[in-house]
């Protein structure tokens, strides 16, 4: 970036930082999304919490088909997104 560019750009400075900061959350949420280990402790405490009869068999079941249906989104041999809110292209 040349000197005068710069220098014209500067006042735009804080919002390009806030979109790039921005950027790093949404591709770490991602992650965390997807990240297997992260859905089997999720999977380990609703089974702790049907246990205890913090909830009841049918919320369990439908909070861990939930899980299931993003642990299976992303395994990589489905070839699906990772990203629940990215549109796919049908071509």
């Amino acid at each position: 970036m040349g000197l005068i560019s710069g220098l014209l750009t500067l006042p735009i400075a804080p919002v390009r930082g806030v979109a790039w900061v921005a950027e790093q959350i949404k591709e770490e949420a991602d992650r965390q999304w997807a990240d297997p280990a992260t859905i089997q402790a999720a999977l380990t405490d609703i089974e702790a919490m049907r246990e205890s009869g913090e909830i009841d068999d049918a919320e369990a079941d439908a909070r861990e088909e939930e899980l299931l249906q993003r642990l299976m989104a992303a395994s990589p041999e489905q070839g699906q997104s990772l990203n629940p809110w990215e549109e796919v292209d049908d071509e």
